[in-house]
Protein backbone atom coordinates (compact mmCIF):
# COMPACT_ATOMS: atom_id res chain seq x y z
CA UNK A 1 0.00 0.00 0.00
CA UNK A 2 2.78 2.40 0.91
CA UNK A 3 4.53 1.69 -2.37
CA UNK A 4 1.33 2.31 -4.33
CA UNK A 5 1.42 5.97 -3.32
CA UNK A 6 4.15 6.48 -5.97
CA UNK A 7 1.49 6.21 -8.67
CA UNK A 8 -0.52 9.17 -7.34
CA UNK A 9 1.88 12.07 -8.13
CA UNK A 10 2.28 10.77 -11.68
CA UNK A 11 -1.41 10.25 -12.45
CA UNK A 12 -2.94 13.11 -10.45
CA UNK A 13 -1.65 15.99 -12.66
CA UNK A 14 -2.39 14.00 -15.84
CA UNK A 15 -5.98 13.30 -14.78
CA UNK A 16 -6.44 16.89 -13.57
CA UNK A 17 -5.16 18.22 -16.90
CA UNK A 18 -7.49 15.98 -18.89
CA UNK A 19 -10.41 17.06 -16.68
CA UNK A 20 -9.60 20.71 -17.37
CA UNK A 21 -9.90 20.04 -21.10
CA UNK A 22 -13.13 18.04 -20.86
CA UNK A 23 -14.99 20.02 -18.17
CA UNK A 24 -15.64 23.57 -19.29
CA UNK A 25 -16.10 25.93 -16.33
CA UNK A 26 -18.75 28.65 -16.22
CA UNK A 27 -16.04 31.27 -16.00
CA UNK A 28 -13.78 31.95 -18.98
CA UNK A 29 -10.86 30.02 -17.49
CA UNK A 30 -10.10 27.96 -14.45
CA UNK A 31 -8.97 29.96 -11.43
CA UNK A 32 -5.18 30.33 -11.38
CA UNK A 33 -5.21 29.36 -7.72
CA UNK A 34 -7.10 26.18 -8.53
CA UNK A 35 -4.33 25.23 -10.98
CA UNK A 36 -1.55 26.31 -8.61
CA UNK A 37 -3.24 24.33 -5.86
CA UNK A 38 -3.14 21.14 -7.94
CA UNK A 39 0.54 21.60 -8.76
CA UNK A 40 1.55 22.62 -5.25
CA UNK A 41 -0.40 19.78 -3.64
CA UNK A 42 1.31 17.32 -5.96
CA UNK A 43 4.74 18.72 -5.10
CA UNK A 44 4.00 18.49 -1.38
CA UNK A 45 3.02 14.83 -1.88
CA UNK A 46 6.24 14.15 -3.81
CA UNK A 47 8.44 15.68 -1.12
CA UNK A 48 6.52 13.84 1.60
CA UNK A 49 7.18 10.57 -0.20
CA UNK A 50 10.88 11.34 -0.58
CA UNK A 51 11.48 12.64 2.95
CA UNK A 52 9.59 9.82 4.68
CA UNK A 53 11.12 7.07 2.53
CA UNK A 54 7.73 5.79 1.31
CA UNK A 55 9.07 5.47 -2.23
CA UNK A 56 11.78 2.98 -1.33
CA UNK A 57 11.37 -0.72 -1.83
CA UNK A 58 10.17 -2.86 -4.70
CA UNK A 59 8.19 -0.12 -6.39
CA UNK A 60 4.57 0.39 -7.43
CA UNK A 61 3.21 -1.43 -10.50
CA UNK A 62 0.85 0.61 -12.67
CA UNK A 63 0.04 -2.33 -14.97
CA UNK A 64 1.69 -5.42 -16.43
CA UNK A 65 2.51 -5.71 -20.12
CA UNK A 66 3.46 -9.39 -19.85
CA UNK A 67 4.11 -11.79 -17.01
CA UNK A 68 7.61 -10.42 -16.31
CA UNK A 69 7.41 -6.93 -17.85
CA UNK A 70 5.65 -4.13 -16.00
CA UNK A 71 5.11 -0.40 -16.11
CA UNK A 72 6.13 0.53 -12.61
CA UNK A 73 7.63 3.30 -10.50
CA UNK A 74 10.45 3.18 -8.00
CA UNK A 75 12.45 5.92 -6.31
CA UNK A 76 16.13 5.11 -6.20
CA UNK A 77 18.80 7.75 -5.60
CA UNK A 78 18.95 8.90 -9.22
CA UNK A 79 15.18 9.10 -9.43
CA UNK A 80 15.03 11.17 -6.26
CA UNK A 81 17.41 13.75 -7.74
CA UNK A 82 15.31 14.36 -10.85
CA UNK A 83 11.98 14.00 -9.03
CA UNK A 84 12.99 16.52 -6.38
CA UNK A 85 14.18 18.97 -9.01
CA UNK A 86 11.00 18.77 -11.09
CA UNK A 87 8.65 18.99 -8.12
CA UNK A 88 10.47 22.05 -6.72
CA UNK A 89 10.52 24.00 -9.98
CA UNK A 90 7.04 23.27 -11.32
CA UNK A 91 4.95 25.31 -8.84
CA UNK A 92 7.22 28.32 -9.40
CA UNK A 93 7.08 27.94 -13.17
CA UNK A 94 3.27 27.74 -13.00
CA UNK A 95 3.09 30.88 -10.85
CA UNK A 96 5.25 32.74 -13.39
CA UNK A 97 3.03 31.53 -16.23
CA UNK A 98 -0.12 33.08 -14.72
CA UNK A 99 1.13 36.62 -15.20
CA UNK A 100 2.87 35.92 -18.50
CA UNK A 101 -0.24 34.33 -20.03
CA UNK A 102 -2.87 36.62 -18.48
CA UNK A 103 -3.74 38.24 -21.81
CA UNK A 104 -3.00 35.20 -23.98
CA UNK A 105 -5.35 32.96 -25.90
CA UNK A 106 -6.30 29.32 -25.37
CA UNK A 107 -5.51 29.66 -21.67
CA UNK A 108 -7.48 26.60 -20.56
CA UNK A 109 -5.76 24.26 -23.00
CA UNK A 110 -2.39 25.81 -22.16
CA UNK A 111 -2.62 25.18 -18.43
CA UNK A 112 -4.22 21.77 -18.83
CA UNK A 113 -1.29 20.62 -20.97
CA UNK A 114 1.18 22.40 -18.67
CA UNK A 115 -0.24 20.47 -15.72
CA UNK A 116 -0.27 17.16 -17.59
CA UNK A 117 3.37 17.65 -18.52
CA UNK A 118 4.20 17.77 -14.82
CA UNK A 119 2.82 14.28 -14.28
CA UNK A 120 4.46 12.88 -17.41
CA UNK A 121 7.86 14.29 -16.40
CA UNK A 122 7.49 12.72 -12.96
CA UNK A 123 6.74 9.44 -14.75
CA UNK A 124 10.17 9.67 -16.39
CA UNK A 125 11.85 10.66 -13.12
CA UNK A 126 10.27 7.84 -11.09
CA UNK A 127 10.39 5.13 -13.78
CA UNK A 128 11.56 1.84 -12.32
CA UNK A 129 12.74 0.34 -15.61
CA UNK A 130 13.67 1.31 -19.14
CA UNK A 131 10.27 0.33 -20.55
CA UNK A 132 8.45 2.71 -18.19
CA UNK A 133 10.88 5.51 -18.93
CA UNK A 134 10.43 4.98 -22.67
CA UNK A 135 6.63 5.03 -22.43
CA UNK A 136 6.54 8.32 -20.55
CA UNK A 137 9.29 9.71 -22.78
CA UNK A 138 6.95 9.19 -25.73
CA UNK A 139 4.07 10.74 -23.79
CA UNK A 140 6.21 13.79 -23.12
CA UNK A 141 6.35 14.49 -26.85
CA UNK A 142 2.57 14.23 -27.14
CA UNK A 143 1.82 16.68 -24.31
CA UNK A 144 4.53 19.24 -25.14
CA UNK A 145 3.97 19.32 -28.91
CA UNK A 146 0.71 21.35 -28.55
CA UNK A 147 2.49 23.73 -26.16
CA UNK A 148 5.11 24.53 -28.81
CA UNK A 149 2.22 25.03 -31.26
CA UNK A 150 0.32 27.24 -28.78
CA UNK A 151 0.48 30.59 -30.63
CA UNK A 152 -0.54 28.87 -33.89
CA UNK A 153 1.46 31.24 -36.04
CA UNK A 154 3.32 30.04 -39.13
CA UNK A 155 6.57 29.95 -37.13
CA UNK A 156 4.89 28.02 -34.30
CA UNK A 157 3.48 25.46 -36.73
CA UNK A 158 6.86 24.99 -38.36
CA UNK A 159 8.65 24.69 -35.03
CA UNK A 160 6.10 22.23 -33.62
CA UNK A 161 6.33 20.01 -36.71
CA UNK A 162 10.12 20.02 -36.49
CA UNK A 163 9.96 19.15 -32.79
CA UNK A 164 7.50 16.34 -33.49
CA UNK A 165 9.49 14.84 -36.38
CA UNK A 166 12.77 14.94 -34.47
CA UNK A 167 11.17 13.47 -31.36
CA UNK A 168 9.45 10.64 -33.22
CA UNK A 169 12.66 9.78 -35.05
CA UNK A 170 14.61 9.88 -31.80
CA UNK A 171 12.08 7.65 -30.07
CA UNK A 172 12.40 5.08 -32.86
CA UNK A 173 16.18 4.97 -32.38
CA UNK A 174 15.83 4.76 -28.59
CA UNK A 175 13.39 1.88 -29.03
CA UNK A 176 16.08 -0.19 -30.76
CA UNK A 177 18.34 0.20 -27.74
CA UNK A 178 15.44 -0.77 -25.48
CA UNK A 179 14.76 -3.94 -27.47
CA UNK A 180 18.33 -5.15 -27.11
CA UNK A 181 18.29 -4.49 -23.35
CA UNK A 182 15.01 -6.38 -23.16
CA UNK A 183 16.23 -9.37 -25.17
CA UNK A 184 19.86 -9.70 -24.08
CA UNK A 185 20.03 -7.95 -20.69
CA UNK A 186 19.41 -9.67 -17.40
CA UNK A 187 16.55 -7.24 -16.65
CA UNK A 188 15.07 -3.96 -17.85
CA UNK A 189 15.08 -2.65 -14.26
CA UNK A 190 17.55 0.13 -13.62
CA UNK A 191 20.65 -1.39 -12.05
CA UNK A 192 23.70 0.74 -11.31
CA UNK A 193 26.50 -0.91 -13.26
CA UNK A 194 24.25 -2.09 -16.08
CA UNK A 195 22.51 -5.33 -16.98
CA UNK A 196 25.02 -6.88 -19.39
CA UNK A 197 27.86 -7.65 -17.01
CA UNK A 198 30.82 -8.81 -19.10
CA UNK A 199 28.69 -9.10 -22.22
CA UNK A 200 25.63 -10.93 -23.54
CA UNK A 201 25.21 -14.42 -24.89
CA UNK A 202 24.08 -14.79 -28.49
CA UNK A 203 24.93 -11.33 -29.79
CA UNK A 204 28.12 -9.67 -30.96
CA UNK A 205 29.59 -7.06 -28.61
CA UNK A 206 29.79 -4.48 -31.41
CA UNK A 207 26.10 -4.88 -32.18
CA UNK A 208 25.24 -4.03 -28.59
CA UNK A 209 27.54 -1.01 -28.80
CA UNK A 210 25.83 0.09 -32.01
CA UNK A 211 22.44 -0.18 -30.33
CA UNK A 212 23.73 1.91 -27.42
CA UNK A 213 24.91 4.62 -29.83
CA UNK A 214 21.55 4.54 -31.60
CA UNK A 215 19.70 4.90 -28.32
CA UNK A 216 22.13 7.58 -27.11
CA UNK A 217 21.30 9.78 -30.08
CA UNK A 218 17.62 8.79 -29.88
CA UNK A 219 17.30 10.06 -26.33
CA UNK A 220 19.78 12.77 -27.30
CA UNK A 221 17.16 14.41 -29.51
CA UNK A 222 15.48 15.89 -26.45
CA UNK A 223 18.91 16.70 -24.98
CA UNK A 224 19.57 18.63 -28.24
CA UNK A 225 22.88 16.99 -29.05
CA UNK A 226 24.46 17.60 -32.48
CA UNK A 227 23.30 16.63 -35.12
CA UNK A 228 19.72 16.46 -33.76
CA UNK A 229 19.64 19.88 -32.09
CA UNK A 230 17.94 22.04 -34.70
CA UNK A 231 14.46 21.82 -33.16
CA UNK A 232 15.45 23.56 -29.91
CA UNK A 233 16.23 27.09 -31.20
CA UNK A 234 13.19 26.85 -33.48
CA UNK A 235 10.96 26.05 -30.47
CA UNK A 236 11.83 29.47 -29.00
CA UNK A 237 8.73 30.82 -30.75
CA UNK A 238 6.64 29.21 -28.01
CA UNK A 239 5.57 31.28 -24.96
CA UNK A 240 8.39 31.75 -22.46
CA UNK A 241 6.84 29.46 -19.79
CA UNK A 242 6.95 26.73 -22.43
CA UNK A 243 10.49 27.42 -23.60
CA UNK A 244 11.67 27.50 -19.99
CA UNK A 245 9.86 24.17 -19.55
CA UNK A 246 11.64 22.77 -22.60
CA UNK A 247 15.09 24.07 -21.64
CA UNK A 248 15.29 23.86 -17.86
CA UNK A 249 12.78 21.49 -16.33
CA UNK A 250 11.16 18.88 -18.53
CA UNK A 251 12.28 18.12 -22.06
CA UNK A 252 16.05 18.58 -22.32
CA UNK A 253 16.53 17.42 -18.73
CA UNK A 254 14.45 14.33 -19.48
CA UNK A 255 16.72 13.65 -22.45
CA UNK A 256 19.84 14.01 -20.31
CA UNK A 257 18.32 11.92 -17.50
CA UNK A 258 17.34 9.19 -19.98
CA UNK A 259 20.94 9.07 -21.27
CA UNK A 260 22.20 8.77 -17.69
CA UNK A 261 19.84 5.86 -17.12
CA UNK A 262 20.77 4.25 -20.43
CA UNK A 263 24.52 4.58 -19.84
CA UNK A 264 24.98 3.80 -16.16
CA UNK A 265 21.84 1.84 -15.27
CA UNK A 266 21.14 -0.23 -18.40
CA UNK A 267 24.22 -0.79 -20.59
CA UNK A 268 26.73 -0.04 -17.84
CA UNK A 269 29.79 2.23 -17.81
CA UNK A 270 32.22 -0.69 -17.50
CA UNK A 271 30.64 -2.36 -20.53
CA UNK A 272 31.03 0.82 -22.62
CA UNK A 273 34.29 2.26 -21.35
CA UNK A 274 37.19 2.51 -23.85
CA UNK A 275 35.10 1.19 -26.73
CA UNK A 276 34.50 2.90 -30.06
CA UNK A 277 30.98 3.75 -28.84
CA UNK A 278 32.45 5.53 -25.83
CA UNK A 279 34.76 7.72 -27.90
CA UNK A 280 32.18 8.38 -30.61
CA UNK A 281 29.55 9.66 -28.18
CA UNK A 282 32.17 11.68 -26.28
CA UNK A 283 33.27 13.33 -29.52
CA UNK A 284 29.73 14.41 -30.39
CA UNK A 285 29.15 15.72 -26.87
CA UNK A 286 32.22 17.95 -27.14
CA UNK A 287 31.24 19.06 -30.65
CA UNK A 288 27.84 20.04 -29.25
CA UNK A 289 29.43 22.18 -26.52
CA UNK A 290 31.56 23.97 -29.12
CA UNK A 291 28.62 24.43 -31.47
CA UNK A 292 26.18 25.74 -28.86
CA UNK A 293 28.65 28.18 -27.32
CA UNK A 294 29.75 29.59 -30.67
CA UNK A 295 26.25 29.93 -32.08
CA UNK A 296 25.04 31.67 -28.91
CA UNK A 297 27.64 34.41 -29.40
CA UNK A 298 26.49 34.95 -32.99
CA UNK A 299 22.74 34.89 -32.24
CA UNK A 300 21.02 38.27 -31.79
CA UNK A 301 17.52 37.02 -30.89
CA UNK A 302 17.34 37.05 -27.08
CA UNK A 303 15.55 33.73 -26.51
CA UNK A 304 17.33 31.94 -29.35
CA UNK A 305 20.67 33.00 -27.85
CA UNK A 306 19.61 31.31 -24.62
CA UNK A 307 18.46 28.29 -26.63
CA UNK A 308 21.94 27.82 -28.08
CA UNK A 309 23.29 28.27 -24.56
CA UNK A 310 21.08 25.37 -23.49
CA UNK A 311 22.44 23.19 -26.28
CA UNK A 312 25.94 23.82 -24.95
CA UNK A 313 25.18 23.56 -21.24
CA UNK A 314 23.07 20.41 -21.38
CA UNK A 315 26.02 18.73 -23.07
CA UNK A 316 28.05 19.61 -19.96
CA UNK A 317 25.82 17.05 -18.26
CA UNK A 318 26.54 14.56 -21.02
CA UNK A 319 30.25 15.34 -20.79
CA UNK A 320 30.10 14.08 -17.23
CA UNK A 321 28.18 11.02 -18.45
CA UNK A 322 30.77 10.07 -21.09
CA UNK A 323 33.56 10.11 -18.54
CA UNK A 324 32.13 6.65 -17.71
CA UNK A 325 33.16 6.91 -14.05
CA UNK A 326 31.54 7.50 -10.65
CA UNK A 327 33.09 10.98 -10.60
CA UNK A 328 31.59 11.67 -14.03
CA UNK A 329 28.15 10.53 -12.85
CA UNK A 330 28.34 12.80 -9.80
CA UNK A 331 29.36 15.70 -12.07
CA UNK A 332 26.49 14.95 -14.47
CA UNK A 333 23.89 14.95 -11.71
CA UNK A 334 25.35 18.09 -10.13
CA UNK A 335 25.09 20.05 -13.36
CA UNK A 336 21.66 18.60 -14.12
CA UNK A 337 20.38 20.13 -10.88
CA UNK A 338 22.29 23.42 -10.89
CA UNK A 339 21.79 24.15 -14.58
CA UNK A 340 18.02 23.85 -14.16
CA UNK A 341 17.91 26.76 -11.69
CA UNK A 342 20.40 28.90 -13.63
CA UNK A 343 18.75 28.37 -16.99
CA UNK A 344 15.15 28.83 -15.90
CA UNK A 345 16.20 32.08 -14.23
CA UNK A 346 17.78 33.39 -17.42
CA UNK A 347 14.80 32.35 -19.57
CA UNK A 348 12.27 33.84 -17.17
CA UNK A 349 14.28 37.08 -17.16
CA UNK A 350 14.15 37.17 -20.96
CA UNK A 351 10.44 36.41 -20.82
CA UNK A 352 9.88 39.30 -18.41
CA UNK A 353 11.62 41.65 -20.85
CA UNK A 354 9.48 40.41 -23.73
CA UNK A 355 6.32 40.62 -21.62
CA UNK A 356 6.87 44.11 -20.20
CA UNK A 357 8.97 45.84 -22.89
CA UNK A 358 8.11 43.84 -26.02
CA UNK A 359 11.79 43.51 -26.94
CA UNK A 360 12.99 40.37 -28.72
CA UNK A 361 16.51 41.19 -29.86
CA UNK A 362 19.69 41.87 -27.94
CA UNK A 363 20.32 45.20 -29.70
CA UNK A 364 16.93 46.46 -28.40
CA UNK A 365 17.91 46.10 -24.73
CA UNK A 366 19.99 49.28 -24.36
CA UNK A 367 19.28 51.02 -21.05
CA UNK A 368 16.50 48.64 -19.98
CA UNK A 369 18.43 47.69 -16.85
CA UNK A 370 17.47 51.00 -15.25
CA UNK A 371 13.78 50.40 -15.96
CA UNK A 372 13.81 46.70 -14.99
CA UNK A 373 16.54 46.52 -12.33
CA UNK A 374 15.33 43.37 -10.54
CA UNK A 375 14.84 41.47 -13.79
CA UNK A 376 18.28 42.29 -15.14
CA UNK A 377 19.95 41.75 -11.78
CA UNK A 378 18.52 38.22 -11.73
CA UNK A 379 19.58 37.72 -15.34
CA UNK A 380 23.11 38.89 -14.56
CA UNK A 381 23.33 36.53 -11.59
CA UNK A 382 22.25 33.63 -13.81
CA UNK A 383 24.83 34.66 -16.41
CA UNK A 384 27.63 34.71 -13.85
CA UNK A 385 26.47 31.33 -12.55
CA UNK A 386 26.41 29.80 -16.04
CA UNK A 387 29.95 31.10 -16.58
CA UNK A 388 31.04 29.20 -13.48
CA UNK A 389 31.78 32.25 -11.34
CA UNK A 390 32.08 31.61 -7.58
CA UNK A 391 30.15 31.64 -5.29
CA UNK A 392 27.32 30.57 -7.60
CA UNK A 393 26.38 26.92 -8.15
CA UNK A 394 27.71 26.81 -11.71
CA UNK A 395 31.24 26.93 -10.34
CA UNK A 396 30.64 23.75 -8.30
CA UNK A 397 29.17 21.73 -11.15
CA UNK A 398 31.85 22.81 -13.63
CA UNK A 399 34.54 22.07 -11.08
CA UNK A 400 33.13 18.57 -10.67
CA UNK A 401 33.20 18.05 -14.44
CA UNK A 402 36.82 19.24 -14.58
CA UNK A 403 37.75 16.88 -11.75
CA UNK A 404 36.12 13.98 -13.59
CA UNK A 405 38.03 14.94 -16.75
CA UNK A 406 41.32 15.15 -14.82
CA UNK A 407 40.65 11.70 -13.37
CA UNK A 408 39.97 10.40 -16.87
CA UNK A 409 43.23 11.81 -18.20
CA UNK A 410 44.48 11.03 -21.71
CA UNK A 411 43.23 12.72 -24.86
CA UNK A 412 39.58 12.57 -23.78
CA UNK A 413 40.19 14.30 -20.47
CA UNK A 414 42.47 16.94 -22.00
CA UNK A 415 40.04 17.76 -24.80
CA UNK A 416 37.19 18.02 -22.31
CA UNK A 417 39.06 20.58 -20.19
CA UNK A 418 40.08 22.69 -23.22
CA UNK A 419 36.50 22.72 -24.49
CA UNK A 420 35.15 23.69 -21.07
CA UNK A 421 37.54 26.66 -20.96
CA UNK A 422 36.50 27.77 -24.44
CA UNK A 423 32.83 27.42 -23.58
CA UNK A 424 33.27 29.42 -20.35
CA UNK A 425 34.77 32.28 -22.36
CA UNK A 426 31.94 32.18 -24.90
CA UNK A 427 29.38 32.06 -22.08
CA UNK A 428 30.85 35.20 -20.57
CA UNK A 429 30.55 36.95 -23.93
CA UNK A 430 27.01 35.96 -24.86
CA UNK A 431 25.52 36.35 -21.36
CA UNK A 432 27.25 39.47 -20.08
CA UNK A 433 27.01 41.42 -23.34
CA UNK A 434 23.28 41.61 -22.56
CA UNK A 435 24.02 43.00 -19.10
CA UNK A 436 26.41 45.59 -20.54
CA UNK A 437 23.77 46.80 -23.00
CA UNK A 438 21.10 46.92 -20.31
CA UNK A 439 23.11 48.89 -17.73
CA UNK A 440 25.79 50.63 -19.81
CA UNK A 441 24.25 51.82 -23.09
CA UNK A 442 26.25 53.87 -25.55
CA UNK A 443 26.23 57.64 -24.89
CA UNK A 444 24.33 58.41 -28.08
CA UNK A 445 21.57 55.86 -27.36
CA UNK A 446 18.05 57.32 -27.37
CA UNK A 447 16.31 55.89 -24.31
CA UNK A 448 12.88 57.48 -24.67
CA UNK A 449 11.56 54.17 -26.04
CA UNK A 450 12.03 52.74 -22.54
CA UNK A 451 9.58 55.19 -20.98
CA UNK A 452 6.76 53.39 -19.19
CA UNK A 453 8.66 50.10 -18.93
CA UNK A 454 9.03 48.53 -15.47
CA UNK A 455 9.71 45.23 -13.76
CA UNK A 456 6.86 42.71 -13.95
CA UNK A 457 4.51 41.90 -11.08
CA UNK A 458 5.23 39.69 -8.10
CA UNK A 459 4.06 36.47 -9.80
CA UNK A 460 6.99 36.74 -12.20
CA UNK A 461 9.50 38.32 -9.84
CA UNK A 462 9.11 35.92 -6.90
CA UNK A 463 10.25 32.87 -8.91
CA UNK A 464 13.20 34.83 -10.31
CA UNK A 465 14.41 35.89 -6.89
CA UNK A 466 13.93 32.39 -5.47
CA UNK A 467 16.01 30.88 -8.30
CA UNK A 468 18.86 33.32 -7.62
CA UNK A 469 18.75 32.52 -3.90
CA UNK A 470 18.77 28.78 -4.59
CA UNK A 471 21.72 28.69 -7.00
CA UNK A 472 23.64 31.07 -4.75
CA UNK A 473 23.03 29.03 -1.59
CA UNK A 474 23.81 25.83 -3.48
CA UNK A 475 27.09 27.33 -4.61
CA UNK A 476 28.06 28.27 -1.07
CA UNK A 477 26.77 25.13 0.62
CA UNK A 478 26.77 22.33 -1.93
CA UNK A 479 28.27 19.72 0.41
CA UNK A 480 25.02 17.91 1.40
CA UNK A 481 23.98 17.44 -2.23
CA UNK A 482 27.46 16.31 -3.32
CA UNK A 483 27.62 13.81 -0.43
CA UNK A 484 24.22 12.42 -1.40
CA UNK A 485 25.28 12.08 -5.03
CA UNK A 486 28.52 10.34 -4.06
CA UNK A 487 26.51 7.84 -1.99
CA UNK A 488 24.15 6.95 -4.83
CA UNK A 489 26.83 6.86 -7.55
Amino acid sequence: MMQGILIIPVLFPIIAGIAMIIIKPKAKVYSPWFIEGIVLLNSILVWTIMLTGMGRGDGAVLFKLTYDLSIYFRLDGAGMVFTGLVSFLWPLATLYAFEYMEHGEHIRSFFSLYTMTYGVTLGIAMAGNLVTLYMFYEMLTLVTFPLVLHDRTREARRASRMYLYYSIGGAACAFMGLVFVLVYGSTTDFTLGGVFGGGAQGVDHNILLAMYVLAFFGFGVKAAIVPVQKWLPAASVAPTPVTALLHAVAVVKSGAFAIIRLTYYSYGADFLRDTWAHYLTAAFVMITILYGSTMAVKEIHFKKRLAYSTISNVSYILLGVVMMSPAGLVAAFTHLVFHAFMKICSFFSAGAVMHRADRNYVYELDGLGYKMPITFACYTASGLALMGMPPFAGFISKWNIVQAALSEGGILGTCAIVILLYSALMTAIYMLSVTVRAFFPAKDTVLTANDGVSDPGWKMLVPLVIFVIVFTVMGIYAKPLIQFLEEIC
